[in-house]
């Protein structure tokens, strides 16, 4: 599971990066599916992981407005704001993690959802979703999207690395 992780945010890196080379303006652009656009999609998928980590602690969660963060510095500054105390909560999971119940208080209601597990496993299908969807959008700007290999990305060491 950690390794998924750490290769989401070594692509997300490297989308930030792929970013630089366009213009405020291409950024954001609304663009059809995902979120809207490459810029909004970013700041989704880091406010939406670091959401969903803040809700299985139980700790409070605020929704950000893309309003405030619509520069790509801004985006990247939210997500390391909020990197650390996700980073701590991947690198610290274990398998006695992986069925405990979350109760989802945020609707009217409660909605149980079935575990932990379950919803760390979404927060990875979910931004590797929303890669794919840069990946469609950069083609269709002609550029060549980042690289989704998992393969030689040093994973293993750069976990090694955060023990």
């Amino acid at each position: 599971m950690q390794t998924l992780f750490v290769y989401n945010w070594k692509v997300r890196e490297e989308w930030y990066k792929w970013c630089e080379t366009l213009s405020e303006e291409e950024l954001l652009r609304p663009r059809t599916g995902g979120v809207g656009g490459i810029l909004k999609t970013l700041f989704h998928i880091a406010d939406v992981e670091w959401s969903w980590i803040m809700a299985m602690q139980g700790k409070p969660d605020f929704e950000e407005d893309f309003a405030e963060y619509s520069t790509l510095d801004k985006v990247k500054e939210l997500d390391a704001r909020f990197r650390p105390e996700v980073e701590a909560f991947v690198l610290g999971w274990h398998e006695g993690l992986e069925r405990n119940i979350f109760v989802d208080k945020r609707y009217e209601g409660e909605k149980a959802i079935d575990a932990w597990g379950e919803i760390m496993r979404h927060i990875i299908a979910h931004e590797i979703h929303h890669i794919g969807q840069l990946s469609v959008w950069a083609r269709e700007l002609g550029h060549k999207p980042v690289s989704a290999n998992l393969i030689g990305r040093g994973l293993r060491e750069t976990l090694q690395g955060k023990e």
